[in-house]
């Protein structure tokens, strides 16, 4: 049995919010707060833009909890213990992390960071948490570099988010091992609604990796998840996600970054799961010399459409930007790349690269490019490559002369075309990807 289980089965409303933010224990400000965001999604419409997104609001469980935020991994239950285990997400820990926090259902259920963060002045906890521990920092970055009201599922994010991290990292501080979250859909039509918000602050150093998987059923899940990262002077942050939802879930994400005078800040994401993905991890380059790179995979199968890419935003001189999109397209599967980069008037002297690449596995799979590029000053250069094939067929019948079947050649094929994003993981998750990439 779970400890401390809760689970509001009910249809969402306005009093189901507000038994959130109770249950919760949230100060008057934050159930305002969630109160306005619930208004707003009733207001909105679905994007006009990218899939179409069938979701039952009715059908979905929007609050489920099945334990304590334990500090001790023999505290948590035995079937969590269990679960997690399997998905190789523990043993990685002591060796490769400075901290980890793992999320199950609506509620992050173990948390734990070395020593060397509270020696270093380092906060790393659930976002629950730090609105009770640090509530005028959270504050002070919560809801201001993604609003609220930007869409329906940012709205929907902001009446119900739950869980996810909050990790402020102090000036000129750099941990040698990276800190990781690990999100976890276990039930049938659930809603998860994490918040994740990173401060970097000036000359420091941060690299946060990101698992996500989910159970396969028959009905629909819901992820709509919300990620705040501030950058800034002379600081560094890279976030590396590996998303493997199962294909029941519907993938809505927000995540941006705002990025000070000599920053940089790298994404690199992974979506090799779901129903629908939309996600676009964007950049906006405030400062002079501002750096923002994006990195990406999307490995549409039977059934999955996956809408990802990148957006970037130079507002500041000479600032710099490269995005590559990989795209592998299998069994009716549809995989595009939809971005925007934007050189704006005052940022002179600046340079953006997109570069999308997508294989084709067979002739009923689909993919498109959808960029939207602007420069609006005359001193700054913008390229853009795209190009889409099928799988070389020289390649394969080599590699199949040479012993392998089909399925095994074409593995390899396709492993060598994402092999620039496989170079820019921790070498847990590339070992992870390679694991899923024969799985799917």
């Amino acid at each position: 049995m779970y400890n401390n289980f809760v689970m509001f089965m009910e249809k969402l409303s306005m009093e189901l919010v507000e038994k959130i933010s109770k249950q919760k224990g949230e100060p008057v400000w934050m159930l305002e707060f969630r109160k306005k965001s619930y208004e707003k999604f009733l207001e909105l419409d679905n994007p006009k833009f990218g899939p179409k997104l069938e979701i039952d609001f009715d059908n979905i469980n929007y609050y489920k909890k099945v334990g304590n935020n334990e500090t001790d991994w023999k505290n948590v239950s035995c079937d969590i213990r269990n679960k997690f285990k399997a998905l190789g997400v523990i043993d990685a820990e002591e060796k490769h992390l400075s901290g980890v926090t793992n999320q199950m259902e609506s509620e992050v259920i173990y948390h734990k960071g070395k020593d060397e963060l509270k020696d270093k002045g380092v906060i790393f906890l659930s976002s629950d948490d730090a609105l009770k521990q640090y509530p005028d920092l959270f504050k002070e970055y919560f809801n201001n570099l993604v609003k609220y009201d930007e869409n329906k599922y940012t709205a929907l994010n902001g009446a119900l988010w739950s869980g996810g991290s909050f990790i402020y990292i102090p000036p000129h501080t750099k941990l040698d091992r990276p800190l990781q979250s690990y999100f976890r859909i276990e039930s049938e039509s659930l809603g998860q609604f994490e918040r994740t918000i990173i401060i970097v602050d000036e000359g420091a150093e941060l690299s946060y990796i990101e698992g996500c998987t989910a159970m396969s059923y028959s009905a629909n899940s819901l992820h709509a998840g919300v990620v705040e990262i501030y950058v800034k002077d002379n600081a560094k942050c890279k976030y590396s996600t590996i998303q493997n939802w199962s294909k029941d879930v519907n993938n809505l994400v927000t995540k941006r970054a705002i990025v000070g005078s000599n920053g940089l800040m790298e994404w690199v994401d992974g979506n090799l799961g779901s129903k629908v993905t939309m996600k676009y991890p964007a950049c906006i380059l405030m400062g002079d010399n501002a750096v923002g790179n994006s990195i990406s995979i999307a490995y549409a199968k039977e059934g999955q459409v996956l809408d990802a890419g990148a957006k970037m935003i130079h507002i500041g001189k000479n600032t710099r930007s490269n995005i590559v999109s990989k795209s592998i397209a299998e069994g009716g599967g549809t995989a595009n790349y939809r971005g925007l980069t934007k050189i704006c008037e005052g940022a002179i002297n600046s340079y953006a690269s997109i570069k999308c690449d997508t294989i084709m596995l067979d002739d009923n799979s689909i993919s498109d490019t959808i960029p939207t590029n602007q420069v609006l000053n005359d001193s700054s250069v913008l390229e853009h490559e795209a190009t889409v094939s099928k799988i070389n067929e020289e390649k394969l019948f080599y590699l199949m002369s040479r012993g392998l079947t089909e399925n095994k050649a074409k593995e390899l094929l396709v492993m060598g075309f994402i092999n620039d994003f496989k170079n820019e993981l921790p070498m847990e998750y590339a070992v992870e990807l390679n694991r899923l990439m024969k799985e799917i």
